[in-house]
């Protein structure tokens, strides 16, 4: 809570408004007993009034009622209302603000081992839910507590013990509320959890929608997200059944006093201590006193559901970045194009060894391929390029200086990437281009698009440049989407280039058009490929054959040729 208040306290002037203008939204209502007793007791009751007088005195005082909950409350409700929406909304802005700046701050570790769908219901659901600690806890809860406070003191002032009475019932009801909260917390904990492993499943089955149609497996994943719904039901059920139980005994408590306090009052009267119109009054403050104090056992719920989002929220916030700028990290202005790897070693995983002492030297302008078995090590070593993972031992160098020694994205601005499953976002095929440089203007875009061969194709498209490409890039071909890729490169203009299977998956024309784009592209450029497809990578400077993460042969297409190692075994193999 007080992580959370961080988010709250620039928002104070505006929250202490919104609880004065409260206090005169409830204040209002709580003149409706002192005005059914004035009309009782000093009105119907007056022995020394006319008939004529009871009435003007009457419609005197409905119009001054009247003035106050028809011209006065309206506006303030609306205002009360307006503000506390609006806070709640301004702060939920800034925490999902500062949870997708940290969402693109953790590694790609991180992403490996957890599903989309969690990382969203927790940004979306979670904070939501966060909301209602504002509104309730810093608002509403105030708000009940003073007009049970205001309601205590006129009861007080009206008849002291029959106050008493009424208040009786508060010891148990405060117990009863810890005894009963605590538990809620945790089961609101575990549900949220549950809801968010639904939605994870749910992510990653409609992504695959595709896959789950071509193996007929409708069925299967009907029985497969049944067992998440039905976790999550049991959760839920379990969470319904003990909120229930809370509200059954805390509500039992409330409703007690009202009918001690209509007991005693009745008896009072009954002997002549208590005027009509007082018990009256006393009766309907029973309902502005515990009307507040029900909406604070609601409240209780509410909150403890927002703590236990919170939870979430600041668990995932905890979560710690992998790759960071070190204290003296510097921008990386200038690359002049020279790579060193010195002793590199890395594994995900502990003594499980992934590459194993690699050392190479890429100069200014080379292609270097990067070619061997799957699972031999090829792109997790690029992927230690743009620091996507840190080395376990040894040091990648650019210009003879550590790549940890720079800033992480000025050392990533210098590196344009190419993967095989290039990701294209749902929205025009120019701002998919324009990722490459966002204040490009639209003759460098097309310029681009012309030098990695998609000008044509996109011209051809319903809206030009202006064609909305689908999720992922959905309605355009593997080729084409390649092509777009190259274009933001391209735009880019970076001085290293890595290109990961770039033209594995594609169909021989779409593949022609992609090799020409890169090898111009590839030009006075430092260049990594990897590449399944040998014939591919036959003009690169250097060909690194690795093997089960070492390096087992080095050279050009021929002079590994000539060696008849394990590189000629692998292009025979393809050849063939």
């Amino acid at each position: 809570m007080k992580r959370y208040m961080a988010f709250v306290k620039p928002y104070w002037k505006e929250i202490i408004i919104t609880v004065l203008i409260g206090l005169l939204k409830f204040g209002i209502p709580l003149m409706l007993p002192l005005v059914m007793m004035y009309v009782i007791d000093d009105i119907i009751f007056a022995e020394a009034m006319s008939q004529d007088e009871k009435m003007s005195t009457l419609v005197k005082v409905m119009i001054v009622m009247g003035i106050l909950f028809v011209v006065v409350r309206p506006p303030v409700e609306y205002f009360r209302q307006y503000f506390a929406q609006w806070i709640g909304s301004k702060i939920l802005y800034d925490i999902r603000d500062q949870l997708f700046t940290h969402i693109q701050k953790l590694s790609l570790r991180f992403y490996s081992n957890r599903k989309v769908g969690e990382i969203i219901s927790r940004v979306i659901h979670d904070v939501e839910q966060t909301k209602n600690f504002v509104i309730t806890g810093l608002m509403n809860i105030w708000l009940d507590l003073a007009t049970i406070i205001i309601a205590l003191i006129i009861m007080f002032n009206l008849n002291v013990w029959l106050t008493l009475v009424a208040i009786s019932m508060f010891p148990f009801y405060g117990f009863s509320v810890k005894y009963f909260y605590a538990r809620l917390r945790e089961l609101t904990r575990v549900r949220s959890q549950a809801l968010a492993e639904v939605q994870g499943h749910l992510h990653e089955r409609v992504q695959g929608m595709n896959v789950i149609r071509s193996f007929a497996l409708e069925d299967y994943e009907q029985g497969r997200f049944a067992e998440r719904n039905k976790h999550f039901l049991k959760r839920a059920i379990d969470h319904t059944k003990w909120n229930a139980k809370t509200f059954a005994v805390v509500n039992t408590i409330t409703d007690i006093a009202p009918l001690l306090v209509i007991f005693v009052s009745g008896y009072i009267v009954i002997t002549n201590q208590l005027e009509v119109g007082v018990m009256t009054a006393f009766v309907l403050y029973m309902e502005r006193l515990y009307g507040p104090l029900r909406r604070l056992v609601n409240s209780s719920t509410t909150l403890t559901q927002a703590i236990a989002s919170m939870d979430r929220v600041f668990e995932f916030i905890d979560e710690k970045y992998d790759i960071k700028d070190s204290e003296n990290a510097q921008p990386l202005d200038h690359v002049n194009g020279q790579v060193t790897f010195h002793d590199v070693s890395f594994e995900y995983e502990e003594d499980d060894r992934i590459l194993q002492n690699l050392n190479f030297e890429v100069n200014k302008g080379e292609t270097v391929a990067f070619v061997g078995m799957s699972g031999g090590g090829k792109s997790t070593l690029i992927s230690l390029i743009p620091r996507f993972y840190d080395v376990t031992s040894g040091q990648i160098l650019f210009d003879g200086t550590d790549i940890r020694e720079f800033q992480v994205r000025s050392l990533r601005d210098k590196i344009g990437m190419v993967m095989q499953d290039n990701i294209l976002f749902s929205d025009s095929v120019k701002q998919n281009i324009l990722m490459g440089k966002p204040d490009a203007t639209d003759a460098e875009v097309i310029a681009a698009a012309q030098a990695a061969n998609a000008h044509e194709f996109i011209m051809n498209l319903p809206n030009g440049y202006e064609t909305e490409v689908g999720e992922r890039g959905v309605k355009l071909s593997g080729g084409q989407k390649q092509r777009v890729a190259i274009a933001r490169v391209f735009l880019k203009n970076p001085p290293i280039l890595i290109f990961d299977e770039a033209t594995s998956a594609l169909d021989l024309e779409s593949e022609h058009y992609i090799q020409e784009a890169m090898e111009k592209l590839a030009r006075n450029r430092t260049t990594f490929i990897v590449a399944h497809r040998l014939s591919t990578i036959t003009h690169a400077d250097r060909i690194i054959v690795i093997e089960n993460g070492r390096i087992i042969e080095e050279g050009n297409h021929q002079e590994l040729m000539n060696r008849r190692g394990a590189y000629k075994k692998l292009f025979d193999v393809q050849q063939l």
